[in-house]
């Protein structure tokens, strides 16, 4: 046998090994090896608990009130991020409402369950405007169910407000009614490139991505920051969307002998694939974005989660010698004393907060074209020190990305990879 030749079926039965194990390991649906596993309590099956009564339809302004809208998965694998953004947004509202509201109006949020599905999003959002009658749209989940809303809500120019994703489309200054809070998917998937380069030395990058509009986002964002280096992706794996089947991706990632694996994806799926590689013996960098969901990844993982690295939006929501984090931190504990701190609530209280600075500029006269143009076109917003600025007709108010590391089932900061 030639060596070339030898090389192949080699390689082959590499492969072959490779799905014997993985197929005795798993049955049909790729579920999750035996440890560890989650332990969530039962999703929703429409409203969260503690949604309160809708009013009339109309503009959502009342003499007394005025009333938000979301749609957000609050059932399947994304399920805690739509849980915890509305936990941070409730927050911050009860902490507006303890004083008296809004310039005497009390703000009151309608919650309905979209499980991260666009035509769910798309029914959910015609309902929250044209039924509830809502002011605005705040903490949609994800980008295929933003994309599936936006223009439901661009139509009857209904402020869209901190959506919890970085989608570039997003961005596009055309939109009149989009207000978006973090930095983009593109920032994020910068700064991993760049840091696990610089940092490690690693040039062997691979990526795995959800088969979505979110995650050709993201792919995207790799793809372009590997370009800007002159470098490509060693190994590109997909998975579909509502999905742990990850499978097919691990076996295409091993096949490009990767260093790093970039990750863009929901908690569920993201801890399989980790979860999987692991289990057969690969020792690859993972990396993974802001959407996947920090706590709940961290749950999922277990004690082999250790070393995955998250990049994050919002600041690191234990670190109460910053002001904003100490005044989220309170109103976590005044709402709900139980509840655990995370990105994605903290992400939700800011959110809740910089509507309320629209809110309070516009006074009594409130409409929704004042509440638009106060935080796109006026001062810059400052929630304590986290300073939001909507410049050059851009709809984005905040850049940045920071490092997070998981240690002992739990997120430290991390200055470096």
């Amino acid at each position: 046998m030639t060596e070339p030749l030898r090389r192949r079926f080699t390689s082959a039965l590499g492969v072959l090994t490779l799905v014997a194990l993985v197929t005795t390991a798993c049955s049909a649906g790729d579920p999750a090896p035996p440890p560890p596993t989650s332990t969530t309590e039962p999703a929703p099956s429409s409203e969260p608990p503690g949604t309160p009564e809708p009013p009339a339809a109309g503009n959502g302004i009342f003499d007394d009130s005025v009333l938000f809208g979301q749609s957000a998965a609050f059932s399947g694998p994304a399920q805690e991020l739509g849980r915890n953004m509305r936990l941070g947004i409730a927050a911050a509202f009860a902490e507006a409402n303890r004083d008296g509201g809004v310039h005497g109006r009390r703000l009151d949020l309608v919650s309905l369950d979209d499980a991260y599905e666009p035509e769910a999003a798309v029914t959910n959002t015609q309902q929250l405007i044209e039924s509830d009658g809502v002011f605005a749209l705040i903490g949609e989940v994800g980008t295929p169910t933003s994309r599936s809303a936006t223009p439901v809500a661009a139509s009857e120019q209904v402020p869209f407000v901190a959506p919890f994703t970085g989608a570039a489309f997003l961005r596009d200054p055309d939109w009149t009614n989009i207000i978006n809070l973090r930095a983009s998917y593109y920032q994020e998937t910068e700064e991993i490139v760049a840091r696990v380069i610089a940092d490690r030395g690693i040039e062997r990058i691979a990526v795995m991505f959800q088969d979505d509009s979110f995650g050709r986002a993201g792919y995207r964002g790799v793809l372009q920051a590997l370009d800007r280096r002159e470098m490509e992706p060693v190994a590109i794996g997909i998975y579909p969307r509502n999905t742990t089947a990850v499978r097919t991706a691990l076996l295409d990632l091993r096949q490009g002998d990767p260093e790093a694996v970039v990750l863009v994806g929901a908690y569920q799926p993201v801890a399989s694939l980790i979860k999987w590689a692991r289990y057969i013996g690969e020792d690859w960098t993972f990396i993974t974005i802001s959407f996947v969901g920090s706590n709940a990844l961290a749950e999922e993982l277990g004690p082999v989660g250790d070393g995955v690295l998250v990049t994050q939006v919002v600041p690191f929501p234990t670190d109460d010698s910053l002001p904003v984090v100490a005044s989220y931190l309170g109103a976590l504990e005044a709402h709900d004393p139980a509840a655990v701190p995370g990105f994605v609530s903290l992400e939700g209280y800011l959110a809740g907060r910089m509507a309320i600075v629209g809110l309070e500029r516009c006074g009594r006269s409130l409409t929704r074209a004042c509440f638009l143009g106060e935080i796109l076109r006026g001062e810059p917003v400052d929630i304590d020190g986290f300073r939001l600025s909507f410049t050059g007709g851009s709809n984005q108010g905040s850049d940045a990305v920071f490092l997070t590391v998981i240690r002992d089932g739990r997120y430290v900061p991390a200055d470096s990879m």
